[in-house]
């Protein structure tokens, strides 16, 4: 990327005051001491996938990247701090000089695939800065890598053919998670967005048709002033409407229903899709779309479809489809069969799934709240730890085993079998060779030494490539490009890893050296006890 070129965050919170007060705190007793120029090393990483799953997608490296260009504490900045915080003002002049020239950061693609303990991130440089670093990180990466996560089994449950729009803008957590949630959920899988913002600013398709409230502002068609249609020129297009109703024997459908329809297919000729359920899906607004949709047929327009967004979705999906074909047939209309059926009323994955297993006619499913906030888990839990410290490897140990960081410089390789499957991803030391085509390799279990196996790879892949040195070294891809790449790699694992119950745990190794070094610094670090 050109250094030349001004890169700003997207979101005008994002800067160097959102962070802890325990950064802050840990940088003045660093500099304090003079520790503050020593050169560190930080994983950013996390312990478990989310959703009861096997697979996790790393998102938020532009925002990370942008983030670290930007980073500095400006005088007014400064000026804030200072009537909170009581600090020497050498310190505050330390701190005004701060920024990320001295970084280094390796991190994964955005929209990759990846696994527990795997760093998405390694951060390099100078510890104060670094440490300075990790809050806001471990913000622009945490939910956005959740919700991609979250759309892409959304995507699986619905499968590669079927149209899934995000809704979630009115029941996300505020503006700033409805803007991620748009953005991160078409990355993941989605098709589109009802969010405006978000579509204008990342790019997205904007979708969306009416709601419930448009329907019960019409009571009678006589309140509809204008009874042509652009395209129709002198044809009582109300008329037509009410014509085909009487037709279709259905004179008793919801007045009020029917107007709206017909204004609103006045509105949008060449897009008329329905909300149905606002009185008696079958009984009312079905009949109601099809006497306007026909209407639209014999102009010219092609009309869209129905949207159902309560009652039971399969049975009713299933019913609306038989009179779409039944109404095919019967009018020598034959694209009305395929007339689309949009779902929407509180959908999420388990939900989709049980659609399937039911039988639906379903073509697009709109998803809001279970998909912005994640709410069977609302968090993913990364972490950020010192993994080395002036060329000495660190390591954390903890009772709890999946709490003990595996210490040093690490880079990190997929290893794949001659069919293009990924086998399992394996950690080595920065130092040691890479791992090559053929040969053969001992993969160890971070914590079980029972847990081993030999790999003879017939593709290695290297999964951390630098992005920042002083600058960002990359150019960022749009939200469409990503999500392709994804769905090439997602092509590429097997579906037992990536099926809903029980799914199989994706391996991921540490290279012989590794792990036995990690086990002696582990030893070393544990005081013996001795028993009286």
């Amino acid at each position: 990327m050109d250094s030349k070129e001004k890169i700003k965050n997207s979101n005008p919170f994002v800067s160097a005051l959102l962070t802890d007060l325990y950064q802050v705190s840990m940088a003045y007793a660093y500099w304090s001491i003079g520790k503050h120029e020593e050169h560190a090393v930080f994983d950013l990483f996390f312990r478990k996938n989310p959703f009861e799953g096997e697979f996790t997608i790393f998102a938020g490296l532009e925002e990370c990247l942008k983030f670290v260009a930007n980073f500095r504490f400006t005088k007014t900045m400064i000026g804030k701090m200072k009537k909170k915080f009581s600090w020497p003002e050498q310190f505050w002049s330390w701190l005004g000089t701060l920024n990320a020239k001295g970084v280094k950061i390796y991190a994964m693609k955005e929209g990759s695939l990846c696994f527990p303990r795997c760093p998405l991130m390694r951060v390099e440089g100078p510890l104060a800065v670094c440490q300075l670093l990790e809050t806001t990180l471990l913000c622009l990466v945490n939910y956005p890598s959740l919700i991609c996560t979250n759309a892409a089994r959304h995507r699986i449950a619905a499968g590669k053919d079927k149209i899934l729009l995000e809704f979630g803008l009115r029941r996300a957590q505020g503006p700033d998670g409805a803007m991620s949630a748009s953005r991160y959920a078409v990355m993941g899988g989605f098709n589109g967005t009802s969010n405006v913002a978000a579509s204008i600013e990342f790019g997205l398709a904007c979708r969306g048709t009416h709601a419930h409230s448009f329907v019960t502002s019409f009571v009678s068609v006589k309140e509809i002033k204008n009874r042509e249609i652009d395209g129709g020129k002198g044809v009582d297009f109300v008329g037509k409407c009410i014509e085909w109703r009487k037709k279709f024997k259905r004179e008793f459908t919801n007045e009020g229903e029917l107007a709206a329809f017909i204004s609103f297919a006045q509105a949008f000729p060449k897009r008329f899709l329905a909300l149905i359920d606002t009185y008696d899906t079958l009984n009312s607004g079905l009949w109601n779309f099809l006497s306007v949709a026909i209407a639209l047929e014999e102009i010219g327009y092609k009309p869209v479809g129905i949207r159902l967004d309560s009652g039971d979705l399969s049975y009713l999906s299933k019913e609306c489809r038989n009179a779409f074909k039944m109404v095919a047939e019967k009018y020598n209309v034959p694209h009305f069969a395929k007339l689309m059926i949009v779902a929407s009323n509180s959908l999420s994955e388990d939900i989709i799934h049980e659609l399937n297993r039911q039988g639906h006619e379903i073509d697009s499913f709109g998803v809001g709240t279970n998909l912005v906030t994640c709410k069977s888990q609302p968090a993913l839990g990364c972490v950020y730890k010192l993994v080395e410290l002036n060329n000495v490897p660190r390591i954390k140990i903890s009772q709890e085993v999946a709490k003990v960081t595996i210490p040093g410089r690490k880079q990190l390789y997929r290893l794949y079998n001659h069919e293009g499957n990924p086998l399992l991803d394996l950690l080595q030391e920065a130092e040691e060779k890479v791992p090559k085509v053929g040969e053969r390799i001992l993969c160890r279990h971070p914590f079980n030494a029972q847990k081993r196996v030999y790999c003879i790879p017939s593709k290695v892949e290297k999964l951390l490539s630098l992005v920042f040195d002083g600058e960002i070294k990359i150019k960022f891809r749009d939200v469409k490009t990503i999500q392709a790449a994804l769905y090439d790699d997602l092509a590429t694992i097997r579906v037992d890893h990536l099926r809903t119950v029980n799914p199989t745990p994706y391996k991921v190794s540490l290279s012989s050296n590794l792990y036995s070094f990690m086990h002696k610094l582990w030893q070393e670090g544990v005081p013996i006890h001795e028993l009286k």
